[in-house]
């Protein structure tokens, strides 16, 4: 097994790189990379100094970036990284992105740091570790019960086939619409994640799987307790379908609404 403690630090050294950028540079030209989908030259910005860092620190390891791809690949350790994680609130002034920095082992979420520069926050796991917020460990909510659930829903799919792949995404909102206490679409995975990491949300429900998106979220629920699993409940892992990170105690009846899409 690696040992993941000193990667955890660099992965927070890395992140310090960053400081400040998302915050205080001027998100500048937008560019479009698709129907209704957006980089920034923050976007940028931030993935060339995490990738540039961990590229001197770790060469041995590869890395993945939401905006420039891969390099490196071909060994069991990955570096997944989103920049800007909710590109689209950034750009309008939406106080709710984070930096997503984590690292697969083995095609599993082994270790992730989350900021949210925003508001201010750092959560960190790795592995039989524990998942921290701002040095603090958190964990998951004990709830039981749909009605008293708050739930945070991915964005809806933009892009080809869109309308076809919204179909199920609109057929789960109104599912839990009829079944929770709230719903939820906050416009970033890594957000939705370390809410449930921390108790804000009791489950977080992603018909995708990016692999930037996802790896430090899924590594932080993951130590703090959640259950995290692909829709068919079977355990997360890079090939899943989707990413569903619940409190134990939700796990069978969100199971239940899930297996009627």
């Amino acid at each position: 097994m690696t040992d993941l403690r000193p990667l955890l630090d660099l992965a927070c050294a890395a992140l310090d790189q960053t400081s400040g950028l998302v915050t205080e540079m001027a998100v500048g030209a937008v560019q479009a990379k698709g129907d209704r989908d957006m980089v920034s030259e923050i976007d940028f910005a931030v993935e060339e100094r995490v990738r540039e860092f961990l590229q001197k620190e770790t060469p041995e390891i590869g890395f993945l970036g939401e905006e420039h791809g891969a390099t490196g690949l071909g060994g069991s350790l990955t570096w997944a990284l989103d920049p800007v994680d909710g590109t689209a609130n950034l750009v309008n002034g939406i106080p709710l992105c984070g930096v997503s920095l984590g690292l697969i082992e083995n095609d599993r979420a082994a270790l992730g740091v989350i900021d949210l520069p925003f508001l201010g926050q750092r959560f960190k796991a790795a592995e039989g570790q524990g998942a921290y917020a701002d040095g603090s460990r958190i964990a998951v909510s004990r709830t039981k019960v749909l009605s008293e659930a708050i739930v945070g829903v991915g964005d809806y799919a933009v892009g080809e086939h869109a309308q076809e792949r919204n179909v199920r995404r609109l057929a789960l909102t109104g599912r839990l619409a009829e079944s929770v206490l709230r719903v939820r679409m906050l416009g970033s995975a890594a957000l939705d994640l370390v809410w449930v990491a921390s108790g804000k949300l009791d489950a977080s429900i992603a018909l995708s799987n990016h692999p930037w998106d996802m790896v430090a979220g899924v590594a932080i629920a993951r130590e703090a307790g959640a259950v995290v699993m692909d829709i068919d409940g079977t355990a997360h892992d890079l090939r899943s379908a989707a990413t569903i990170a619940v409190t134990p105690g939700l796990r069978a009846p969100v199971m239940g609404l899930l297996t009627a899409l």
